[in-house]
């Protein structure tokens, strides 16, 4: 994983991109404690299949959830790298699975469109999982790759 040189500016957005099956995801790195691979996970019975369960990250319980359970991403292949929330208002730790951490890139605002989502009428999931789409150039023709 590369982390780009220069600290963002007060209106940049810098994000952990990382891959969901064929999906590329971002989440701000604000809320990242720290990218580890994954131990050990046991089972906590009667939890949904969304919630894989608990490893023992130095030292501390932190529950490991699969987020291509509840956002119905299917693939066969299953990551070993943990994006581990930092939730200062929660004592427990809560990691993300994903297949593959990408990158840490830095954004400007107008690269990042908050207005598609209100458009496609999707308050939930703008307000509970994606806040935006981020309109990266790829270097071919102009195109460009779009990350959630």
């Amino acid at each position: 994983m590369s982390v780009q040189e220069q600290e963002p500016s007060d209106e940049e957005t810098q994000v952990v991109e990382f891959r969901l099956g064929e999906d590329v995801c971002a989440i701000d790195i604000e809320q990242v404690d720290s990218i580890v691979e994954v131990k050990k996970v046991t089972r906590i019975p009667r939890t949904p299949n969304s919630i894989e369960g608990v490893m023992d990250l130095r030292g501390e319980t932190t529950a490991i959830i699969d987020p291509k359970e509840f956002l119905s991403v299917e693939t066969g292949e299953r990551g070993d790298d943990v994006l581990v929330l930092d939730r200062p208002d929660d004592k427990q730790k809560i990691g993300i699975r994903v297949d593959e951490v990408l990158d840490v890139t830095t954004h400007e605002p107008e690269q990042i469109d908050n207005d598609e989502l209100e458009n496609l009428d999707t308050r939930g999931i703008r307000d509970q999982i994606s806040r935006g789409i981020i309109k990266k150039p790829n270097g071919d023709d102009d195109e460009l790759d779009l990350v959630i």
